[in-house]
């Protein structure tokens, strides 16, 4: 006769998280979620084929009430809180819930903090020393002063830019669930960002190209954070993708099946297939050197990232070395 009576076989399996029952260290039952996780094997043996993390299986052997949080089953990655009852003399019950997708979350803020505090630290620390040694020495040269300070005011620039693009980003994020209200010509997003983007494309011998198809409809959205979009991709564009070889980007809209498609492209470099999958990540940068002495935060497509999922959107990017990059967002027409 079976040690486990059948209505508490009849509760496991009504339990979505895994599940087993444990009879003198042997596994008499287990839900499907349990089985799904741990194999089907698992059943009429000993416990120690089934819970295989040394932390976990001690909690089991002890046959007594645990609560602790282990990792490494069902996957490297994966994180549980497990649960052990005893329900009767020699009988136990073991369940897990998975914390891998709240303990990812909490790896992600806390990298976060610990990039932006490193972004933010180093125009800091030249700033502080920069300004330190203009205190303290008087006999400074008027071109030494003048090389200092105008390096203290780029510096706090491109602090005020990382803060405003934390601001933007936090910003973007809490707006994701909240469809936007509007509806927005992409064209005129394509040519307001142009013409923002002129003054640095100047700067760098670049052209701007706009190329928009007749007579679009405009899409659901928000403008304000669509400009944001399309400046960040065109700022890519200019500072990464334009040089003497190949001094101009294009920003097109046009139709694409039931959607619109907004794309920016340039002839430059390009980035090789290793980056691509990485590059909406928050401070990543394929060049980090290069990338800050061309004045980017490493933030601008992680916001465009948010922008695009907030209008039920898609992004890709498509780039080889030497052959340039073109970053594609597809907004749906309704």
């Amino acid at each position: 006769m079976s040690p486990v009576p059948l209505p508490t076989i009849a509760l496991l399996d009504a339990l979505e998280e895994p599940a087993l029952l444990v009879h003198r260290e042997r596994t008499v039952a287990a839900n499907g979620a349990a089985l799904r996780l741990l194999g089907e094997s698992i059943l009429a043996t000993d416990v120690r084929l089934a819970i295989r993390q040394p932390q976990a299986l001690r909690a089991v052997l002890a046959a007594r009430s645990a609560d602790l949080e282990v990792s490494g089953i069902g996957g490297l990655e994966r994180s549980w809180d497990m649960h052990v009852r005893p329900l009767e003399p020699e009988l136990l019950l073991v369940r897990l819930t998975d914390r891998s997708a709240t303990r990812a979350a909490e790896k992600m803020r806390v990298d976060f903090v610990a990039n932006a505090s490193h972004e933010l630290r180093t125009p800091l620390a030249t700033i502080i020393g920069y300004s330190e040694t203009l205190a303290e020495d008087g006999g400074l040269a008027p071109e030494h002063r003048g090389r200092f300070a105008r390096t203290i005011h780029d510096e706090a620039r491109r602090m005020l830019r990382i803060v405003e693009d934390l601001m933007s980003l936090s910003r973007v994020e809490a707006d994701r669930f909240v469809v936007p209200g509007g509806r927005v010509d992409l064209g005129e997003v394509a040519r307001i960002a142009a013409g923002n983007g002129q003054h640095l494309a100047a700067s760098r011998g670049c052209r701007i190209v706009v190329e928009v198809d007749d007579g679009l409809n405009r899409v659901p959205g928000d403008l304000t954070q669509l400009v944001q979009l399309a400046d960040n991709l065109v700022g890519n564009a200019v500072r990464y993708g334009c040089s003497p070889a190949a001094p101009e980007a294009t920003v097109r809209v046009q139709r694409e099946g039931d959607g619109v498609l907004l794309s920016v492209s340039d002839r430059g470099d390009g980035i090789a297939a290793v980056h691509l999958p990485r590059l909406t990540e928050r401070f990543y940068r394929v060049d980090a050197a290069r990338s800050r002495a061309s004045g980017g935060t490493g933030l601008g497509l992680a916001i465009v990232k948010h922008i695009v999922e907030r209008h039920r959107g898609t992004l890709t990017i498509v780039s080889e070395p030497g052959e340039g990059t073109e970053v594609q967002v597809r907004l749906p027409k309704s």
